[in-house]
């Protein structure tokens, strides 16, 4: 049997869930920087990690920014089958995407947040004024229900995230290697310690979709594949053993986590995509 759920319960959902990404640092990231504090070894990358676990206690006290840059705002949206959107009457021809869309305007006025989105990429690049369109994957699952991961993601750390294609025949060491020297190249421009999306297999644009999808996961989580799990935790060492360190000033701790996301592929390919987040990894999840 259908469920309904108003049009404008999601609007204010996701209007709430922005200015909580913008102010309020996720559970899950504060607890790896603090743990990350216990195991540095450079004094000065410590001071670091502790002025930004300060940073993100201030924001939220005072509901302001972690960062200034607040991002371009990417949703994954799986909507169950049996869930209908009860449009306005003064907008019947409004959909799922119009309302994430409300919701983000909404939230970027109520938090003072900067609109950082251009409406298009190459001439005039005029802002938009609302920080939207919103990047949105949409999926239809099973169930009555509406879940959303929303993130704000910088444009720094966004531009340092690579595509390659490998040979089907690499080793799981060249590929190792070359995730590695991606996080190496991304350096202080992408605000680290990191956390770092890795998306195997599918095909061009889907292993890229899998490297965004894999920052969504909780910071302590891991694949469910042996293989790959060990492929995490080998990663995340070979990025730490780097030096780069928080803010790109020396240490130990360059990544937070390493998350690995694979899908089937062809025979001829492989895939390879890494998306780098920034220690201000703003995320949320939403069940309506």
């Amino acid at each position: 049997m259908a469920r309904d759920i108003d049009y404008h319960v999601i609007v204010r959902a996701v209007r709430q869930a922005c200015v909580t990404a913008a102010f309020e640092l996720p559970a899950d990231v504060a607890d790896a920087l603090r743990a990350a504090c216990k195991t540095e070894t450079s004094a000065r990358a410590r001071r670091i990690l502790d002025q930004l676990l300060d940073n993100a206690r201030l924001a939220a006290d005072e509901r302001i920014a972690i960062c200034q840059d607040t991002g371009l705002v990417v949703v994954f949206v799986e909507q169950g089958a049996d869930l209908r959107i009860v449009l306005p009457a003064e907008r019947p021809d409004a959909t799922l995407a119009d309302a994430i869309n409300d919701g983000i305007a909404a939230g970027y006025d109520q938090g003072y947040l900067r609109k950082s989105i251009v409406a298009e990429p190459l001439n005039q690049r005029t802002n938009t004024t609302t920080n939207t369109p919103a990047v949105i994957h949409h999926t239809v699952v099973a169930g009555d229900t509406l879940r959303m991961w929303l993130m704000a993601k910088g444009g720094g750390c966004e531009n340092k995230s690579r595509f390659r294609m490998f040979n089907p025949t690499a080793s799981k060491a060249q590929v190792q290697d070359w995730i590695v020297e991606v996080v190496k190249d991304a350096g202080p421009n992408a605000c680290p310690p990191f956390v770092v999306g890795v998306g195997l297999g599918g095909n061009f644009e889907l292993s890229c979709l899998l490297s965004k999808k894999a920052l969504l996961r909780d910071i302590g989580t891991t694949h469910p594949d042996p293989f790959y799990a060990q492929l995490e935790t080998d990663l995340l060492a070979a990025v730490n053993a780097t030096g780069l360190g928080p803010q790109g000033l020396g240490g130990d701790t360059t990544a937070l986590a390493v998350h690995v996301e694979t899908a089937p592929c062809h025979i001829a390919s492989l895939p390879a995509a890494v998306n780098i987040e920034c220690h201000a990894h703003r995320h949320v999840h939403l069940s309506l």
